[in-house]
């Protein structure tokens, strides 16, 4: 049985992985290599890099870091889990247990079926105006999305660029009142799209009836499931798709915690892999404790 089993292996949980490893607990990383920050082609404002580095290389280097300290690092998808006096995992692959849980599955980014979509992801094609915003100062680029999601994307891109297009790919445009009036600072493009063009960057979007148009990027805004489903059938408190914590990132399951986009926070690097950090601490002393008491 293990101390603690980490669910998701992007900056969160990678993060606590290397402060519980280092405190000698034993602690296990579930995980697919579908963490957002992968899809990252340049990094350049997160601490201790002087150069821009890509999100693979990042990801690399803290999962050689966790290995090298002990931890235990398993590709596999987790399905399930429940808690009597213990915690089960339940994955694809297998079941594990553990006294205490990390959830820091990320944000599962809600996409569409388009040809050419994985092709141009971190080729021009991104899910974070925040982080990449910054490369398309002055350029044509677009949004995704039909949702109020999609619209704040377009208006953070406005720090960047006034040639902004929301693109809905033929679905409504479901945005609140009050971000209807952001919507003027955008052209809409509600044509169904068929596929991206380009050759080591997105250059057009192809639309189902045959028509065109150029592009320098475009920002995936389709939605941001927050958490996983297995998060609901335990009866952990949400808030919307967020998983609520309270300043320890304890969830209102004891011994169950969160840690990262799953949370609902400010998603960046430096934010995940500080409330990686900040969980690790509170399951140090809730395994001792255990332990103690038992």
């Amino acid at each position: 049985m293990y101390d603690v089993i980490v669910i998701g292996k992007g900056p969160a949980g990678i993060s606590c992985a290397i402060y519980t490893t280092r405190a000698n607990l034993r602690t296990l990383v579930i995980g697919k290599s579908d963490s957002m920050l992968l899809k990252a082609d340049k990094i350049e404002n997160y601490y201790g890099f002087a150069e821009p580095v890509s999100g693979k290389e990042l990801m690399e280097t803290g999962v050689a870091q966790a290995l090298r300290l002990g931890a235990e690092i398993i590709e596999d998808e987790v399905v399930d889990i429940e808690k009597t006096e213990i915690f089960k995992v339940t994955g694809v692959n297998g079941e594990y247990e553990a006294t205490t849980v990390l959830i820091a599955t990320g944000a599962p980014v809600v996409t569409v079926p388009i040809k050419n979509l994985k092709r141009f992801e971190g080729n021009g094609i991104s899910y974070c105006t925040t982080c990449d915003g910054f490369f398309f100062r002055n350029k044509k680029v677009g949004v995704l999305g039909y949702t109020d999601y999609a619209v704040h994307e377009a208006k953070e891109l406005t720090a960047f660029t006034q040639d902004i297009t929301l693109y809905t790919n033929n679905m409504p445009l479901m945005v609140s009142e009050s971000l209807k009036t952001s919507l003027d600072k955008f052209r809409i493009n509600t044509l169904k799209i068929k596929e991206f063009q380009g050759n080591e960057r997105i250059e057009e979007i192809i639309f189902e009836d045959g028509s065109r148009e150029k592009t320098d990027g475009l920002f995936i805004a389709y939605g941001s499931a927050s958490s996983s489903s297995f998060a609901l059938k335990m009866g952990i408190a949400m808030e919307g798709k967020n998983i609520i914590v309270n300043d320890k990132m304890e969830t209102n399951i004891p011994g169950l915690f969160a840690a990262g986009d799953c949370t609902g926070v400010f998603k960046q690097i430096a934010v995940a892999v500080g409330q990686g950090a900040i969980a690790s601490r509170q399951i140090i002393d809730y395994v001792r404790e255990t332990k103690k008491d038992g």
